[in-house]
C-alpha cells in the first residue's frame, strides 16, 4: 500500500453511500461498479459507516456486494476499511481500545468476505487511550496475518511518528482539499512524501458547503473549461500532482460523480495549469517546494516572534515589552478578525522594512503556526518561538484573574459563554483544557531560527499581603446533625470538635478567617441560595468568629464554571477580594482536591486532623 508498493490507485470512499438520509441501494451498487468500469481499484470503507450502531459494517457489506456482482477484474481491486469509531445513537465516538479492534477487525474480515484485510486503519485515535495501545493491537492483527498493511487516520506528526515507532505505516488518512490544507501545514503530508507513505485525502472537494464554490471558483472554471473538465476533476487532478503519494478520496453516490471522479486521474494539468492553481492555492507550495528553498537563513534581518502558550500563559505581558523595545505589535484581539487575517498585515510589515514583529495570539498547532512561518519566509525574514511553559493550573489562575479585573466577579457559565463571542479573554474551563489538549509542543523541524521556553514565575504583588486561614466547610469545620452531604437548615448545623478553637486562635492572632464550600443543591432546586445563607450565618455564628464564606451552586459533571473545587476561581476570589499573599496562607481541607486547590493557589495545605 505504501507508495513503493506498486502504482498509485484511482479511488472512491463509500461513506456517504451508507449514512445520507436519502440513500438508496441499487443506486449505490451501480455507484460502485460505474467506478470500478472507470478505472477506480481502491475502495475505502470502515465498520462505523452507517447510520448508527445498529448498521455495523453496513458499508463493508455494500463494497463487498458490488465487487462480488462486478464483472470485470476483481484482482485488481482493493478495499481499505477502519476500526476504532462506534455509532452510539448516530454520534461519531472513538474506542481505541486493543479488545474492541481486535474484535472489529474480525467483523470487518466477515463483512467484506475475505481472510486478510488489505489496508486496516485506526479509524481516529481516542483521547481516552495511549496511541501506542490501539497502534499495538493493529501490529498484532498484521503480525498474525489478518490484516497486510496498516494505516491511520486523522493524525497528527508526532502521533504519525510515535506509531511509526511500533509498526510500518503503509498508509495515512486526512482531510485535505484546496479550503483545508492542515495536513499540507502540519507536517503529515511532508513527512509521508519523504517517507512513501500513501497519503488518502479525503474530502477532496471541501464536502458539501463549499459545492457552490467550488463550480464558481474563477481559477477552476478557467482551467476546466481549458481542459474540457469540471472544477471537481480539475481539484482532484491537482490534489493528485502534489506528490506521487497523495491520492484523492472523492465520495461519490451516483454513478456520473463516479464516473468524473475516475477520469480526473488521467486528466494532464499543463505546468502553466499548475502555475496557476498553485498561485489559486498557495499551500502547495509546501509539498512542491523544499523546506531549503522557502527558508531564509536564520541570520538574514528581521526578527518575527511567536508567542506561543495556553490562553492565560502571560503572553500578552511579554509581547507588550517587547512593543515597547520597539517590535510592531499583531494580535487578532486587537485588530478584529481572524487569526488568518494577521498574515497579510504581517507580510506588509516585513515588506515596509518594519522586520521586527512580535505575535500572541494562542497559536496552539502545528498548522497555525505554519501559516505566520511561511508568511515571514515569504518575505526573507527568519521566525523564533517565544514558548511560555505555564502550566495548566497557573494559566487557570490567570485566566480567572483576568476575569475579575475586567468583570469585577466570576461570571455564571451562561455568561461566560456570551461574552467569549465578543471577548477572547473570557474562557470556560472547557475551552482552556480543550486548549491544552490540543496544543502541540513547538520543534526545531517547524523551521524557527530558535526557540526560547520561558518557564512561569508568578510574581508577588507588594499590595497583596494578607494571611488567611481558609477552610473548606463541610467535614472540615461542621456536619449535619441529619447526616445530610450540608446542613439542610440553621438548625442542622452541627460545628465539629476542635474547628471553633482553632479559628478563633487564628482570628486573634490577625489572621482572616475565610471558608469555601459547593451547594449544587441550588442548581438542582432543592435549596434556595437564601437557604444556604441561613446555614453560613448559623456555621459563623457557632464558629464565634467573623468569616467570609463564598461558595459554588453549580451542579456536577464536567466543569462549566470556574467556581467548583480544584478549579481556583473561589481562592483567587478570596485573593483578589481581601488582598492575600498565597505564601502567608494555610488553606484546611480533607481529600485530594482539597490538596489540589491549595497547590494551584499557592497556600500551604492542611488536612482538617491537623486543624
Amino acid at each position: 500500500m505504501s507508495a513503493a508498493a506498486g502504482p498509485r490507485p484511482v479511488a472512491i470512499g463509500g461513506m456517504r453511500l451508507s449514512t445520507e438520509p436519502d440513500r438508496d441501494e441499487a443506486r449505490a451498487l451501480a455507484t460502485v461498479q460505474a467506478a470500478l468500469d472507470a478505472g477506480v481499484t481502491l475502495l475505502d470503507t470502515a465498520d462505523a459507516y452507517g447510520r448508527d450502531d445498529g448498521e455495523t459494517g453496513h458499508n463493508e457489506r455494500l463494497l463487498a456486494r458490488a465487487l462480488a456482482a462486478w464483472t470485470g477484474d476483481a484482482s485488481r481491486v482493493r478495499i481499505a476499511t477502519k476500526g476504532g469509531l462506534t455509532r452510539p445513537g448516530g454520534r461519531w465516538v472513538a474506542d481505541g481500545r486493543a479488545r474492541h479492534l481486535v474484535a472489529a477487525c474480525e467483523a470487518s474480515r466477515r463483512a467484506l468476505g475475505v481472510e486478510r484485510i488489505h489496508l486496516y486503519q485506526l479509524h481516529a485515535p481516542d483521547p481516552g487511550m495511549p496511541l501506542a495501545t490501539s497502534v499495538r493491537a493493529l501490529a498484532l492483527l498484521q503480525r498474525e496475518g489478518l490484516v497486510e498493511h496498516v494505516g491511520l487516520c486523522n493524525v497528527s506528526l508526532s502521533q504519525l511518528e510515535e506509531a511509526r515507532t511500533i509498526v510500518d505505516i503503509a498508509a495515512v488518512q486526512v482531510e485535505m482539499s484546496p479550503w483545508h490544507d492542515e495536513s499540507l501545514r502540519n507536517g503529515v503530508a511532508e513527512l509521508c512524501a519523504a517517507k512513501g507513505i500513501r497519503l488518502l485525502a479525503y474530502r477532496p472537494l471541501g464536502g458539501a458547503s463549499r459545492s457552490r464554490q467550488l463550480v464558481q471558483d474563477p481559477v477552476l472554471r478557467s482551467v476546466a473549461d481549458r481542459l474540457g473538465a469540471t472544477p471537481a476533476e480539475v481539484v482532484l487532478a491537482w490534489l493528485g500532482s502534489l506528490a506521487e503519494v497523495v491520492v484523492p478520496l472523492p465520495g461519490p453516490t451516483r454513478p456520473e460523480s463516479a464516473r468524473s471522479a475516475a477520469r480526473a486521474a488521467t486528466l494532464l494539468l499543463s505546468d502553466d495549469d499548475l502555475a496557476e492553481l498553485d498561485r489559486r492555492f498557495p499551500a502547495a507550495r509546501l509539498i512542491r517546494a523544499p523546506r531549503a528553498v522557502r527558508r531564509p537563513p536564520d541570520t538574514a534581518p528581521g526578527d518575527v516572534v511567536l508567542v506561543m502558550g495556553l490562553p492565560g500563559a502571560g503572553k500578552s505581558t511579554l509581547a507588550a515589552d517587547l512593543v515597547r523595545r520597539g517590535y510592531e505589535g499583531l494580535n487578532r484581539d486587537e485588530a478584529g478578525g481572524r487569526l488568518a487575517d494577521l498574515v497579510p498585515v504581517l507580510a506588509e510589515h516585513l515588506a515596509a522594512g518594519r522586520r521586527r514583529v512580535v505575535l500572541d495570539n494562542t497559536y496552539g498547532s502545528r498548522a497555525a503556526r505554519n501559516v505566520v512561518i511561511e508568511a515571514a519566509w515569504a518575505q526573507g525574514a527568519p521566525v523564533r518561538c517565544v514558548w511560555l511553559q505555564t502550566s495548566l493550573e497557573d494559566a487557570q489562575v490567570n485566566v480567572v484573574q483576568r476575569m475579575l479585573s475586567k468583570y469585577g466577579r466570576l461570571l455564571e457559565p451562561e455568561e461566560m459563554t456570551r461574552a467569549a463571542r465578543d471577548d477572547p479573554s473570557v474562557l470556560t474551563p472547557g475551552a482552556l483544557f480543550r486548549h491544552r489538549r490540543e496544543q502541540e509542543t513547538p520543534e526545531g523541524s517547524e523551521g524557527f531560527a530558535r526557540i526560547d521556553a520561558v518557564a512561569f514565575a508568578r510574581r508577588r504583588r507588594e499590595d497583596h499581603h494578607r494571611r488567611a486561614l481558609i477552610f473548606w466547610y463541610d467535614g472540615v469545620v461542621r456536619m449535619s446533625c441529619s447526616g445530610a452531604r450540608t446542613p439542610t437548615s440553621p438548625g442542622d448545623v452541627e460545628v465539629l470538635p476542635g474547628a471553633r478553637e482553632a479559628i478563633r486562635r487564628h482570628v486573634d492572632e490577625g489572621w482572616l478567617a475565610l471558608g469555601v464550600s459547593w451547594q449544587p443543591e441550588i442548581a438542582r432546586g432543592e435549596r434556595t441560595a437564601g437557604e444556604v445563607g441561613a446555614t453560613f450565618a448559623r456555621t459563623h455564628e457557632l464558629l464565634g468568629a467573623e468569616v467570609d464564606g463564598v461558595f459554588c451552586p453549580h451542579g456536577d459533571g464536567p466543569p462549566v464554571c470556574w467556581c467548583r473545587k480544584p478549579l481556583p476561581g473561589l481562592g483567587v476570589l478570596l485573593i483578589e477580594r481581601h488582598r492575600l499573599d498565597p505564601s502567608r496562607c494555610v488553606y484546611v481541607g480533607r481529600d485530594a482536591s482539597d490538596e489540589a486547590f491549595a497547590r494551584v493557589l499557592g497556600f500551604t495545605y492542611r488536612h482538617r486532623d491537623d486543624l
